[in-house]
């Protein structure tokens, strides 16, 4: 989700293409890259923009002045939210941008500071600096491996837009990575975000012991593995088409491909901030809930909300057959179960200094409330 508010960031030359009736494409062999609705002649090769790529002075869309309103339906709180985000973001942005500088190779560079920078509303970096802070740290401390999440999320962005997965054009009302650059350099751009996010949690993390940071890294690499995220989308691509997929399944699909980077940005930040045990736990049980709640109502969102509104391909599960909450449960129960996973997520946080756990509670407002 890079903003230097709530709403996305986007790219001031932004085309939004529209396309909700692509059918999957699982062929081994990659296939050469589409553009439809480009009335322009694309080669297969990364077509040098006109201008500097330069993410950091991106301007605000007009999702600001939607928060506005999602912020009216929240329970009333006297914490800036809005401003608390902006600021927080604005930070990551500016992190973001300095790690992942533009140098040699410069296509691979390109590429990653593409999909890195181009938008996203920065929930879970922001998720992992309230955690650090929560328990006693600074946002110093969690701030590299709060860039490292962002990078690991993005690197899942780029490679579930392919051809070979979901098959999409659009992403943060942006052309998808591979279709700017071409499958074979989206899918190196994608290895080289999560390489590199543990490198720089490795060496960018200050004022943190070892032990603590080598027990971050576990983490985050068990909340991304063949256990974890990977696991949620390798049963989500074999569920598509089933007509037998129920609850249970659909929640270890959520849980896994969601919730768990979700939940491993909240514990990354509160291991890093030097929290208990005990707090950790209660963290992780926070951010376990709130990483579900968000896929509940991302299901929801892409039956409701057109493409324009959400940045991507709206109606693209539909499509796909895929199994979603709104397709077993039906609308109104999926929001009964949004409100439950929201409240108890914020009894997780009983017991904390209510200023410090301010930030928390509004983040799973603004998930569980989000419009896009």
């Amino acid at each position: 989700m890079t903003s230097a508010s709530l709403g996305s960031w986007v790219l001031t030359s932004s085309i939004i293409i529209n396309q909700a009736t692509r059918s999957r494409s699982r062929s081994k062999t990659m296939s050469q890259p589409r553009y439809p609705l480009w009335n322009l002649s694309m080669p297969l090769f990364y077509r040098k923009p006109k201008r500097p790529i330069s993410y950091v002075a991106a301007v605000l869309t007009k999702e600001e002045s939607t928060l506005d309103e999602e912020h009216n339906s929240w329970p009333k709180s006297t914490f800036d939210f809005k401003s608390y985000m902006r600021q927080k973001a604005n930070n990551v942005n500016q992190a973001l941008n300095a790690a992942v500088s533009l140098r040699d190779p410069a296509k691979i560079h390109e590429s990653m500071r593409y999909s890195l920078l181009a938008g996203g509303k920065r929930v879970r970096p922001v998720l992992c600096i309230a955690a650090c802070e929560l328990v006693g740290g600074t946002e110093s401390m969690a701030m590299p491996a709060a860039c490292a999440v962002e990078m690991i999320h993005t690197m899942s962005l780029i490679h579930d837009d392919l051809p070979c997965m979901d098959n999409d054009d659009l992403r943060r009302g942006q052309p998808t990575n591979h279709i700017v650059f071409g499958e074979d350099v989206a899918v190196l751009a994608g290895d080289a975000l999560l390489a590199f996010a543990f490198e720089h949690i490795a060496v960018s993390t200050i004022k943190v012991s070892p032990l603590r940071i080598v027990r971050a890294v576990g983490e985050l690499a068990r909340a991304i593995g063949a256990e974890g995220l990977v696991a949620g989308q390798v049963v989500d691509i074999s569920s598509e088409g089933l007509s037998e997929v129920g609850l249970e399944q659909l929640e270890f699909i959520h849980v896994h491909k969601t919730a768990k980077l979700l939940e491993g940005a909240v514990v990354l930040g509160a291991i890093l901030g030097g929290g208990s045990d005990e707090e950790v736990e209660k963290l992780r049980n926070y951010a376990r809930g709130i990483g579900l709640l968000f896929q509940v109502v991302d299901d929801i969102l892409d039956v409701t909300k057109s493409s324009e509104e959400l940045g991507k391909t709206a109606g693209k599960d539909l499509v796909a057959d895929k199994v979603t909450y709104p397709k077993l449960m039906g609308l109104e129960k999926s929001r009964e179960l949004a409100e439950k996973l929201n409240r108890e997520a914020q009894e997780q946080l009983v017991g904390f200094a209510s200023d410090k756990a301010a930030p928390l509670i509004a983040l799973a407002n603004y998930i569980a409330y989000r419009q896009n």
